[in-house]
């Protein structure tokens, strides 16, 4: 039923009651529609289609609508605040060769991590004089998996005599999942502030639309003097985690306010409609290493792995990395919260008690973890110590 106060689909149950009263109606109130009777059957038949309709019929109502709709219907409306579907994407770096002078590394040139995770050159390089190249690469499959720590990367899916070593200088970025319908509805709501311009939500959306971004936040000084950070009078600040920095740059500039100084420790150039070269200053992240001590009284269902599932559980919840993947976790400037990680570790089957200790390293403590705007909060397998006993 489709009234002022929306749709509502009336259930199974309601169906059969109506269809019994029109029976009862038409030829009586003695007619038999009991469940095991002949118009019983063929009503409860006839009911059982009627129900999939008004389903098919409530589906579509709902795919007009952001907060309800789901998959495709969802993704099309993205197009009336101009967002598309971020699909899967592949986690790119770069890998740091030493090897025979004057070698020529072939593009496709595979190499791994101990854990198994695979990446390719991207291009041809050659060792210099002394026999060292920086290559880009690309994260063979889409994801996570795909964003590794510095130094994870060690290995030659084929030994090659002319390489000594290899090793990435820095974490790799930008791989993700396909955007779930949560992050695509938060983005469709962000969407309507990017396409204005001049004001720092506009700046937000922009940056948040860049493949491989996992949070930004923007942090102004509109008074007349520097602040306690350092900003100069009247300038704002872009804090960014992930994403490759000259598409950060031109998300920025896109939207960036006439007259208000850029601030930040990074600096890149834009050309701008003129062709004039219009420099860009934004700052990464810092990221929070949050310290995890797990003490679990545990009962027969604990699980024998049930120590990693937990440190597991909780760099997702937090971010960083595990197993060789990484982990988004909490967005920028997001507290740590103490409860949250109580309940993590009791997901894990068997866990009769918990107690945590959280902090920055060195400062463990019984209580939330207060994180900066400018910040995000990261920890890993080696940063969380779990034990457990009956």
């Amino acid at each position: 039923m489709l009234d002022e106060r929306g749709f509502k689909r009336p259930k199974y149950s309601e169906l059969v009651a109506d269809a019994e009263n029109q029976a009862r109606a038409a030829w009586g109130d003695k007619i038999n529609t009991s469940p095991l009777s002949p118009l019983g059957i063929i009503i409860r038949i006839f009911c059982f289609f009627l129900n999939l309709l008004w389903q098919d019929a409530e589906g579509i109502y709902n795919s007009g609508f952001r907060d309800t709709a789901t998959g495709v219907s969802l993704y099309r409306l993205g197009a009336l605040t101009g967002s598309t579907l971020n699909e899967a994407q592949h986690a790119r770096g770069e890998l740091e060769v030493v090897g025979t002078p004057a070698y020529e590394i072939p593009a496709g040139t595979i190499a791994r991590t101990e854990s198994g995770v695979l990446f390719y050159t991207a291009e041809d390089a050659l060792l210099d004089g002394n026999g060292l190249a920086i290559v880009p690469i690309i994260a063979q499959d889409p994801g996570l998996t795909g964003n590794v720590a510095a130094g994870a990367i060690t290995e030659l899916l084929n030994t090659d005599a002319n390489i000594t070593t290899i090793s990435n200088p820095i974490e790799t970025n930008g791989g993700r999942e396909k955007e779930t319908d949560p992050e695509f509805r938060s983005k469709m709501g962000r969407s309507v502030a990017k396409g204005g311009g001049g004001t720092s939500d506009s700046v937000l959306g922009a940056v948040l639309d860049v493949p491989g971004v996992r949070a930004a936040t923007v942090i102004n000084n509109r008074t007349n003097l520097p602040d306690t950070e350092g900003r100069p009078p009247k300038s704002y600040q872009v804090y960014i985690l992930g994403g490759d920095e000259q598409e950060i740059a031109a998300a920025i500039f896109s939207r960036a306010p006439a007259g208000v100084e850029y601030h930040g420790d990074i600096e890149k150039t834009v050309t701008d409609l003129s062709g004039d070269l219009q420099p860009v200053f934004f700052s990464r992240a810092e990221q929070l290493q949050v310290s995890i001590s797990v003490n679990v009284t545990r009962n027969s269902s604990y699980p024998a792995d049930g120590d990693e599932q937990i440190r597991a559980a909780l760099v997702r919840y937090v971010g960083g990395e595990y197993g060789g993947g990484y982990y988004n976790g909490l967005t920028m400037g997001a507290d740590v919260i103490y409860t949250r990680l109580i309940s993590a570790v009791y997901a894990i089957a068997g866990v009769e008690d918990v107690a945590i200790q959280v902090g920055p390293i060195g400062s463990l403590v019984v209580a939330n973890v207060s994180v900066a705007p400018y910040q995000v909060a990261q920890t890993s397998e080696k940063l969380i110590e779990v034990t457990s006993h009956v």
